[in-house]
């Protein structure tokens, strides 16, 4: 803890490479999950395809796909957007999957009720279903947040910043304090993220939380007056 606090700005500054290198993969993602994820929910083939194929991608050690990106598009070694690159098919990876599942999510009758009242496939889909199924799908980004805040710190092997390079360089020193320095950033920054991740999401649905006080306050309204919950 001591190393910690003594080289705060130096943390401070590979936190700041960290995030870049973890949560712009994640929005990346998300762009190219949501569309491909709502268009292949409606035919199973093409959804089972892009599910084997997900997994076989996610399957790839991070570390091989970090050294196999710069000989595929092209990039230096020590180019962070290998980084990004990999981590944005991890991403796409796990997200494919989610938006499928959160869209399920959403109430048929709700989706019947928007397609009587004339709305379009796309329409019906921005407006009604993804607002709906955001509970479930902010799930599945928090896992993936979490996730690209850990797998970053692998590049420190291949010589790429972030908090990783604590790591790397508290070993090559022999220098334990730095080491747990490392440790104790990635997952303070990954808790950070999730908590964040999770009130954002509560943000965005206030219905979630309107149905669950309001059926609390009839549980207590029937206790209250003897009747069986």
């Amino acid at each position: 803890m001591r190393w910690l606090v003594d080289n705060f700005d130096t943390v401070l500054d590979l936190t700041g490479t960290h995030l870049y290198l973890s949560l712009l993969p994640l929005l990346i993602g998300l762009v190219i999950a949501v569309p491909v994820g709502s268009i292949i929910r409606a035919s199973r083939w093409a959804r089972r395809l892009t599910l084997v194929v997900a997994s076989i991608a996610f399957t790839i050690p991070s570390l091989a796909l970090f050294v196999t990106v710069p000989l595929i598009a092209g990039l230096r070694i020590l180019d962070p957007l290998n980084v990004v690159i990999a981590l944005t098919v991890y991403s796409t990876a796990l997200l494919i999957r989610a938006v499928p599942e959160a869209l399920d999510s959403v109430p048929p009758d709700v989706v019947d009720a928007a397609t009587a009242m004339g709305f379009g496939r796309f329409r019906r889909t921005v407006t009604v279903e993804l607002p709906l199924a955001l509970p479930v799908l902010t799930a599945g980004v928090r896992v993936v947040a979490v996730t690209n805040i850990s797998l970053v710190s692998v590049g420190s092997v291949i010589g790429i910043g972030g908090l990783g390079q604590l790591f790397t360089q508290g070993y090559q020193r022999n220098f334990p304090d730095q080491i747990l320095a490392g440790i104790i950033a990635i997952v303070v920054l990954a808790l950070f993220f999730d908590a964040a991740l999770y009130l954002v999401g509560r943000l965005l649905t206030p219905w979630t939380r309107t149905r669950r006080s309001g059926g609390s306050r009839v549980v207590t309204e029937r206790s209250a007056a003897g009747e069986p919950t």
